[in-house]
């Protein structure tokens, strides 16, 4: 029952247009909201949530956060094998089953060209994949969990700016130029 009070006042977390836009909550105003509401051990699975889910799988408690970290594990590996195929080479998973569905999403990523298109098209994979994972009851510990993971995936592509990447390129691509001349 305590979700629900949780949950009722958190703001709607909608992707906007833009991507650019203030999120309603931080992520640092979100735990504090959770740490009245969750207990210990739910703190604990809310606090070891990551968009980079472990190497090896292990249960968190969650069924909705292993979920997750399955698909996004996966979605991964299909991403080192689609870049290490497109350069020519061969990525071997350790044994790993990648499915067709995400070697398909990996390779249309990569096959993009530009990184923040591609971003951009990982991000809402990502976020049908939330969808589709999230569960029926809207007021349960891992419909937190689902908020959590939506925040941190918004909040991780407010990050991307193309000004600033375009110009920390030209500031690595300069010194490796300028790197290179005094060594010749």
């Amino acid at each position: 029952m305590s979700q629900y009070y949780l949950i009722a006042q958190l703001p709607g977390l909608e992707p906007y247009e833009d991507g650019k836009s203030p999120l309603p909550i931080t992520e640092k105003e979100f735990r504090d909201a959770c740490s009245s509401f969750l207990s210990e051990k739910e703190l604990e699975i809310l606090d070891g949530i990551s968009l980079i889910p472990p190497r090896d799988v292990q249960p968190t408690g969650s069924e909705l956060v292993d979920a997750w970290n399955r698909e996004e594990r996966e979605l991964r590996l299909a991403l080192a094998v689609a870049r290490a195929s497109h350069k020519g080479k061969t990525f071997f998973a350790d044994g790993e089953v990648i499915s067709a569905p995400a070697l398909q999403t990996a390779n249309t990523a990569v096959d993009l060209g530009d990184p923040l298109a591609a971003e951009e098209y990982l991000q809402s994979c990502r976020m049908e994949t939330l969808d589709r994972l999230r569960p029926m009851d809207m007021f349960c510990e891992d419909a937190v969990y689902c908020y959590a993971i939506r925040l941190k995936l918004l909040t991780r592509m407010r990050l991307f700016d193309e000004e600033r990447g375009h110009t920390s390129y030209q500031n690595i691509y300069h010194s490796i130029l300028n790197g290179n001349s005094q060594e010749n």
